[in-house]
C-alpha cells in the first residue's frame, strides 16, 4: 500500500521502499508497546482482504505545540477501497475505541489541504479545523476532536 503513488500523494508524496514500509510496520508495533495505542489493519468484512490502516500515534513530530503529546489520528486506504465509506467507518471505530481507552480527551489529525476526501472523513467523524500551517515545507490543515 505504501508503495502506491495514489496512496502517498497527500502523505509525503513519495512511495515507500520495501524497507521503509517494514520500518513503518515495526514502528506501529512499538506504538502499542510503548504508548498503549497504535494502528490497526482495515479489512474488508466480506473477504478479509487488507484495504488499509487506521489508528492513533504520537510520532513526536517537530510541529506546533498544540499538536504535541496528543494522540494523532491517521488513516490510509488502498485505492480500490476509496469512495466506499470504509475510511469513515474505520475512523469512527477507532474514535469509539479512543473515547473508551485514551487518557486524552483530545485527538488531532493533520491533512493535506488538497485531500478533500480525508477532510470529509475527519469532519464526519467530529474533527474541526483549528489551524492551517505547514509541515515539512508543505501546506497542512490541523484538526482536533474533543471527546463528548
Amino acid at each position: 500500500m505504501w508503495a502506491d503513488e495514489i496512496v502517498v500523494r497527500h502523505i509525503g508524496g513519495r512511495p515507500s521502499t520495501r524497507p521503509q514500509a517494514w520500518a513503518r510496520i515495526l514502528s506501529y508495533a512499538g506504538l502499542w508497546a510503548m504508548l498503549g495505542f497504535g494502528y490497526w489493519a482495515i479489512e474488508e468484512r466480506s473477504t478479509g482482504t487488507f484495504v488499509g490502516e487506521v489508528g492513533f500515534a504520537d510520532f513526536k513530530r517537530e510541529i506546533m505545540q498544540s499538536m504535541r503529546d496528543v494522540p494523532e489520528a491517521g488513516w490510509a486506504l488502498v485505492p480500490s477501497a476509496h469512495g466506499k465509506g470504509y475510511a469513515t467507518e474505520a475512523v469512527g471505530a477507532a474514535i469509539a475505541w479512543g473515547d473508551a481507552n485514551l487518557a486524552s480527551a483530545r485527538t488531532v489529525c493533520m491533512i493535506d489541504p488538497e485531500n478533500a476526501a480525508s477532510i470529509r472523513v475527519a469532519q464526519k467523524c467530529g474533527f474541526a479545523q483549528f489551524e492551517s500551517a505547514s509541515y515539512n515545507d508543505q501546506p497542512a490543515l490541523f484538526f482536533e476532536r474533543l471527546r463528548d
